[in-house]
């Protein structure tokens, strides 16, 4: 009895059909809805970790060119147009440069007066109150275990969140000039406030190169085990941080 050779054609076009609709619905999804993320620095530490990978809601602030992989958007300004909340953790395209996508908290929004005196952070003419907690034991590269302060920082409207003072109140950039919030544009900063490069070195973040809002937390490691090692992906995998939302 012959073979039947007719389905085979059919039967391959198929295939490439479903997975050329499958890439288109990946690509939809993660230009106008969810684009993942993940962590490569501690600058967010406490609130996100080197390895975290996360989703970054793409509609929460409209769409602009920065939306589009590669900046590839074909249009200027902002299009279904979304104000942040002081207070998130926002993606956006490092300014001046524009090439590299950042994550940080958005503690200023138009018309704010930032400042930092002694590591506190003033807003508006007024200290963000923040509360001491218990302090981060780390080791530094010799394996000296060191205290790091830690402290639940309260904006206005109620949000908190941790941040963390490697350096204390000495820091570089824990005493500040008076930085004034243009309009259309943010002032960010990372949440380890000792060791995140943010608008007190670079200045504000236009409202053009925002991409998205932190949400959730998918996936997290702690990178002792790599791509092409299964065998310790379950001990390298950070369970408990699956599924956080981002505060």
């Amino acid at each position: 009895m012959a073979k039947d050779r007719t389905r085979k054609p059919s039967s391959t076009w198929e295939t490439v059909r479903t997975i050329v609709y499958a890439l288109l619905i990946a690509g939809l999804v993660r230009t106008f809805a969810f684009q993942p993320f993940n962590i490569p620095s501690g600058s967010m530490i406490p609130t996100l970790l080197i390895g975290d990978y996360l989703f970054v809601s793409k509609y929460s602030y409209g769409y602009s060119r920065y939306s589009f992989p590669f900046g590839l958007g074909f249009f200027s300004g902002r299009i279904l147009d979304g104000a942040p909340e002081r207070g998130d953790v926002a993606v956006f395209r490092q300014p001046p440069l524009n090439k590299v996508d950042f994550i940080k908290r958005l503690v200023g929004v138009p018309g704010d007066r930032i400042q930092l005196i002694n590591g506190q952070l003033i807003l508006n003419g007024q200290p963000v109150p923040r509360r001491r907690i218990e302090d981060h034991m780390s080791r530094d590269f010799r394996g000296n275990v060191r205290r790091v302060p830690q402290y639940i920082e309260t904006l206005p409207d109620g949000r908190s969140y941790t941040v963390r003072e490697s350096l204390g109140d000495r820091g570089p950039a824990d005493n500040t000039r008076e930085f004034v919030v243009p309009p259309d544009h943010y002032f960010a900063m990372g949440d380890n406030r000792d060791d995140s490069n943010d608008s007190r070195s670079w200045g504000f973040v236009p409202k053009d190169n925002l991409i998205g809002r932190a949400e959730i937390i998918f996936f997290s490691t702690d990178g002792s085990a790599g791509w092409l090692e299964p065998w310790g992906w379950i001990q390298a995998t950070r369970f408990s941080r699956i599924f956080d939302s981002i505060e």
